[in-house]
């Protein structure tokens, strides 16, 4: 089975500066939405030891690991120097204000 655009929900339930929480087939994936109303799609563990981004403080187009602090790119999913690492990203897309992700599984479910 090919990969598919999944609703994980509309633009405006997620607070600006916050996050939601999607369970899917490849685990856990935070949707950030930035001050400026960007949205992000990346698995929900950070590169270094596998903190709950989602949990962390978004700010501009970074996220930080509530676990130790490391900042992480919201487009990228890079850790930023003097840290190494990286967080895969969910490619998404929005259309007439829903939120798509780009999923291998069709069975993704919003869990917060």
């Amino acid at each position: 089975m090919g990969p598919h655009w999944i609703n994980v929900g509309r633009v405006e339930e997620i607070p600006p500066l916050g996050a939601r929480l999607i369970d899917s087939g490849q685990g856990q994936i935070a949707v950030f939405k930035a001050g400026d109303g960007s949205l992000f799609a990346l698995h929900n563990g950070c590169p270094h030891r596998q903190g709950p981004l989602s949990e962390g403080l978004v700010s501009g187009h970074t996220v930080t690991c509530p676990l130790h602090n490391w900042v992480i790119d919201l487009a990228s999913g890079e850790a930023r120097a003097p840290d190494n690492g990286c967080t895969p990203t969910v490619p998404l897309k929005v259309v007439d204000g829903t939120i798509l992700l780009h999923l291998p599984d069709p069975r993704a479910v919003v869990s917060g």
